[in-house]
């Protein structure tokens, strides 16, 4: 994981209308920039869910929300209209993000290693450093770690 205190690294994707999302875009506010493994599967719309239904609170306290996952821009339409989210999700479909961001890695799942995303959660202050980090994501509550 990157470590808090580090300048966020400059990313640029494409969100789920084909728009592109700039870590510049966010300039002068707080970020929650989430990396997530895939769309509709029951960790990833628990922890969606749960930043969707406290966005609101995000906003009032100055927090823009993004996701990222490999998912393609279709996929990021389909998850954000099944579940009524109210940010932008970046389809990430050649993992430069996710790398840039170390949320691209080993995992051992049932015993077997392979590579993917690492669930990991960065909160981005208004100067682009990075000032918490999260790498145990609780998904049912996750904006209680992140607040």
């Amino acid at each position: 994981m990157l470590a808090k205190g580090t300048k966020a690294p400059y990313f640029e994707g494409q969100d789920e209308n084909g728009n592109i999302v700039k870590l510049t875009d966010f300039a002068g506010k707080k970020l929650v920039i989430y990396f997530y493994p895939k769309d509709s599967t029951p960790g990833c719309t628990a922890e969606a869910c749960d930043l969707r239904d406290n966005y609101e609170r995000f906003l009032s306290l100055g927090y823009e929300v993004i996701g990222v996952s490999r998912d393609s821009a279709a996929s990021h339409q389909r998850f954000i209209a099944k579940y009524n989210l109210p940010f932008h999700l970046i389809a990430d479909t050649d993992l430069t993000i996710l790398k840039a961001y170390e949320a691209w890695g080993e995992k051992k799942m049932y015993g077997k290693v392979t590579e993917g995303t690492l669930r990991t959660t960065y909160v981005i202050d208004e100067q682009g450093i990075i000032i918490d980090a999260i790498g145990k994501v609780d998904t049912k509550n996750h904006t209680t770690q992140i607040l």
